[in-house]
């Protein structure tokens, strides 16, 4: 007598689903359209009521947005921006050092540079270097607490407006490239240091050459902000009439009296370069932030036309499957 054993039947998908062949249902953001929607339809309002606003005198923003005046302007702001962040970011890094540095004297003058000069307003110390002939009327170099000169010069013809205002923005944005440069060179692991001077690096070859470049993660972001930041506050240096774009705007308006079209044709301007600068520092910090969490970045644009952040490394891939 043979006995049988009954198989159980199959079981189904529905019974026992299988994890590959689960369905993915995305999260219904219902609230995050609605705010969407409701911020798009603001934004048409406003603009309209701006393009529809006769007190703007778009007649007049068109007449003064490409003239000669306004491009000359436009030459001296960007050679400011430029000139003061270069000598803002050599000096930052060599005070930095200096507050870094072991010897009391290098950080007693490193800090007291930066307790000045980031201590007191970019404004007044724009005018200080505007008007330094009212404490100072000539400029001489010579031996102290003799009659010996071997230059000397009227303040006011070696300080030209445009020569102060770069002292001014240059040395107030070294006070504050400093701490960044700082910031970032602390980040790096004293084990990197460690292991050049092992295999005879000297310091100072050990920072150019090891710890400068890992701090550039670092510093990059920051400094990119602090260079956007530095082409706005060009327009402070309008008060020692620099002939900056802001200016030429004041010498503008103060004749023809037509104060909101000009600052509507200076607000154009500095929204276009601000985001002709803002392309560099976005390249530079994916370039500088690869192999860290930041080498996924993706730019606003991107993130706009429905870019997002993918992970970096090998695990993407399995993310990805």
């Amino acid at each position: 007598m043979s006995s049988t054993t009954k198989v159980p039947p199959h079981t189904t998908p529905a019974d026992q689903p299988l994890v590959g062949e689960l369905e993915i249902v995305p999260a219904r953001n219902h609230g995050r359209w609605i705010a969407a929607v409701a911020s798009v339809l603001a934004l048409v309002g406003l603009i309209g009521s701006l393009a529809k606003n006769d007190n703007l005198r778009w007649d007049v923003v068109g007449d003064y947005l490409f003239a000669d005046l306004i491009f000359d302007g436009l030459a001296t702001t960007l050679w400011l921006t430029a000139a003061a962040m270069l000598l803002g970011l050599s000096l930052g890094t060599l005070i930095a050092v200096m507050r870094l540095s072991s010897s009391p004297v290098l950080y007693g003058l490193a800090t007291a540079f930066v307790w000045v000069f980031r201590g007191t307003p970019l404004l007044v110390q724009i005018i200080f270097w505007g008007y330094a002939a009212a404490l100072y009327k000539y400029v001489e170099i010579g031996i102290p607490f003799t009659d010996i000169t071997f230059f000397q010069a009227e303040t006011n013809t070696l300080l030209t407006p445009a020569i102060a205002a770069l002292l001014a923005l240059g040395l107030n944005e070294a006070a504050y490239a400093s701490e960044i440069v700082r910031a970032g060179i602390q980040s790096v692991d004293p084990g990197q240091s460690e292991a050049a001077h092992s295999l005879g690096m000297r310091p100072a070859l050990t920072m150019r050459r090891i710890v400068l470049p890992q701090a550039m993660r670092v510093i990059i972001p920051p400094m990119g902000n602090e260079t956007i930041n530095m082409l706005k506050m060009t327009a402070l240096v309008s008060v020692i009439s620099a002939h900056d774009l802001m200016s030429n705007i004041q010498d503008v308006y103060a004749q023809n009296y037509q104060v909101i079209p000009m600052l509507v044709v200076a607000s154009i301007w500095y929204l276009a370069l601000v985001t002709l600068l803002g392309v560099p520092q976005a390249w530079l910090e994916r370039r500088y932030g690869r192999g860290t969490a930041r080498a996924g970045h993706v730019s606003p644009f991107r993130r706009l036309v429905g870019g997002s952040v993918q992970p970096s490394g090998k695990n993407s891939k399995e993310l990805n499957r």
